[in-house]
């Protein structure tokens, strides 16, 4: 019986790589791990109905209007019309159990937008890891882990989150990669995985939600498979896809 053929991963370190004619057959996962798709994970299991990614300020005004609960933030501060920010403590069970949030962040739903034209859309972060992993290997198509940087920039947190990605789906024998990229993200993670938390210390994302105060929740972030769901899109919306 001749062996299966491997699907291949790729990785885009940011959006201003990104190619999106390229990834109409293919799964992308979203990494925005400080914090967008670490606030993501946590809503959805925290039973979410839904999470709107929404990329303009005005266009979050607007559902916020509609009467939509509103998580939106630019360079870590909430919007002053926002009902809260971008932390994933800001998602208890009581505040958005059973609703449908308008989320509006610096980078990460920017990238999910641009990623729509995607066979699948899925958020990724080490919160739920393990899970995205299985569900990756249902898909069964090529995968892109599509890291949302810093305005357009590589960032070190988000690459070594897809690196983590990538050494798993490898592990498997059922995935290949010949991307420099993804090469590239797997060392850096082969570096920091024996010291997650101490590695992330350099990173200017950490520096910077420091720098604001916003940075009790690091720890939580680089906490592993605290959630078996996945959020993936759905006719615009990201919603629970469990496993």
């Amino acid at each position: 019986m001749p062996e299966a053929e491997k699907r291949i991963i790729e990785t885009c370190f940011s959006p201003a790589l990104f190619e999106p004619e390229r990834c109409t057959d293919s799964v992308v996962v979203v990494i925005d791990i400080l914090r967008a798709t670490s606030s993501i994970c946590t809503a959805i299991e925290n039973g979410a109905a839904g999470i709107i990614p929404v990329g303009e300020v005005e266009e979050a005004r607007k559902y916020k209007k509609r009467g939509y609960l509103l998580a939106a933030e630019r360079d870590g501060f909430v919007l002053d019309f926002a009902d809260f920010g971008n932390s994933p403590f800001n998602f208890t069970r009581e505040r958005v159990e059973g609703k449908t949030i308008a989320y509006s962040t610096t980078n990460g739903t920017y990238i999910i937008n641009l990623a729509s034209q995607a066979a699948r859309v899925a958020v990724g972060s080490f919160l739920n890891i393990s899970a995205l992993i299985t569900w990756i290997m249902q898909e069964n198509r090529n995968v892109l882990l599509f890291c949302a940087g810093w305005k357009n920039r590589f960032n070190l947190e988000d690459t070594i989150c897809a690196g983590a990605c990538a050494e798993r789906l490898l592990e498997t024998s059922r995935f290949d990669t010949i991307c420099d990229s993804t090469l590239a993200a797997l060392d850096l993670w082969s570096m920091a995985k024996h010291d997650l938390r101490g590695y992330i210390e350099k990173a200017a994302q950490r520096t910077r939600l420091r720098d604001k105060g916003l940075d009790d929740c690091i720890d939580f972030c680089l906490s592993v498979d605290l959630t078996k769901k996945i959020p993936v899109m759905k006719n615009g919306i990201l919603v629970e896809n469990n496993l």
